[in-house]
């Protein structure tokens, strides 16, 4: 598990690139951003080979770019089967031209599965992507994705609708699977297919999730994100009485995915006015497991300690403080319980408390091992923490070597 994991370019090769595909000098950067001229050199001279993530994130700002793009997502697809499956097949599965309307369909040898068999599947794809089981998922939904075409061009009558409904998930499950290696422009083509199947299957909620997924995938564009959920939230807004479980949950998943974006662009008021709204969707709902997602009281608790975080000014007191109201045990998907250890590792740390932060880091990763390797945020605070330490601190140095963390030269 060593370096291959990293991209083989260092972040400051990524910000000279950055830099100059913008068409602005070292100076101009380091006004934009207010970072010193003296870490954008040494950064780009790789005498640097990283610097804080606060630093990282004004550089990014002034570049236009999201954090990711300057830190490099791990390249992932060394890291997932490539054989049968993995990435590349899941990309193909996605890009499948034979699903073009007009292109005519391949004849595929075999029979598909029986439309209850094949929505089995997708429930446990749904489960799977919860747990964290990346590698196992990315092997077996490229031909989920065939298979569900195949199910949903014979389906007929109320059958039909339930199969596109079904297959718009399966295209949910790829976007984020697609986001979280790395790949925004796969997800984003699944992000359209899984809104024109939800359209197929005339489910105005299943378009709900699409836009939400959609608002998560764009990352970098927060603007945008932030608007595009927001208007779907207001067309989905639920009657006060008659509103569904299965209604609020979407529309509170949608003032959730308009929050996190808010934050990004430092508009914490606005933030805070939709999770407000989101927390007394969730009241309503109550916990509620649909549409490839879950929904409770305490979903939306973990993104107040998110979006607290978000930013140019993290707020870890705040952090803290709001993460002891969140009930970890009523917490239903692991993988979204990562998450949110994840954001108070992050807190403990910007708040001096190095062991405490590293503690939590190796606990989420005894409970994900396979999950915390495509997290950045995860690589970039142990990177720093690697940078900072005091003395030779093994069971940092461990965790960095699995994270594929390359030592500070």
């Amino acid at each position: 598990m060593g370096g291959h994991f990293m991209n083989s370019k260092s972040i400051g090769d990524r910000l000279g690139e950055l830099r100059r595909y913008r068409d602005i000098t070292q100076e101009e950067l380091a006004e934009r951003s207010g970072v010193h001229v003296d870490t954008i050199r040494k950064l780009e001279q790789n005498v640097r080979q990283s610097a804080r993530l606060g630093t990282l994130r004004k550089l990014a700002r002034a570049l236009d770019t999201e954090l990711d793009r300057l830190l490099g997502q791990p390249t992932v697809t060394t890291e997932l089967p490539d054989d049968d499956g993995g990435l590349i097949a899941l990309r193909d599965a996605i890009q499948d031209i034979s699903a073009l309307p007009g292109v005519p369909a391949d004849d595929l040898d075999e029979d598909p599965p029986a439309a209850d068999d094949w929505m089995r599947q997708v429930r446990a794809a749904t489960t799977l992507y919860w747990e964290g089981g990346y590698s196992e998922l990315a092997g077996s939904l490229p031909l989920l994705l065939r298979d569900g075409r195949a199910v949903a061009r014979e389906a007929t009558g109320s059958l039909a609708d339930q199969v596109w409904n079904q297959l718009a998930l399966s295209y949910q499950l790829a976007a984020s699977l697609a986001t979280q290696a790395g790949h925004v422009d796969w997800a984003f083509e699944a992000v359209a297919k899984q809104l024109q199947a939800a359209q197929r299957a005339s489910d105005p909620l299943m378009e709900g999730m699409g836009v939400s997924t959609l608002s998560w995938v764009q990352q970098g564009r927060w603007e945008e994100a932030q608007s595009v959920a927001e208007r779907k939230a207001d067309a989905l807004e639920p009657s006060m009485r008659r509103g569904t479980s299965a209604q609020y949950a979407v529309y509170g998943n949608l003032l959730v995915a308009a929050a996190t974006p808010a934050a990004r662009q430092d508009r914490k008021a606005d933030a805070d006015q939709y999770l407000n709204f989101a927390e007394a969707a969730a009241v309503r709902s109550g916990a509620v497991r649909t549409y490839g997602t879950a929904f409770s009281p305490v979903d939306v608790k973990t993104q107040i300690v998110n979006v607290v975080m978000a930013g140019s000014e993290p707020e870890p007191e705040k952090a803290l403080e709001a993460s002891e109201d969140v009930r970890r045990d009523l917490i239903k998907r692991p993988v979204h319980l990562a998450a949110h250890r994840l954001d108070v590792a992050q807190a403990q740390y910007q708040m001096g408390d190095s062991e405490g932060a590293l503690d939590t880091l190796l606990e989420v990763e005894a409970d994900q091992p396979e999950w915390i390797r495509y997290q950045m945020l995860a690589r970039a605070t142990v990177l720093e923490m690697r940078d900072e330490e005091r003395r030779r601190n093994t069971r940092l140095r461990g965790l960095a070597a699995r994270l594929g963390v390359e030592p500070a030269l």
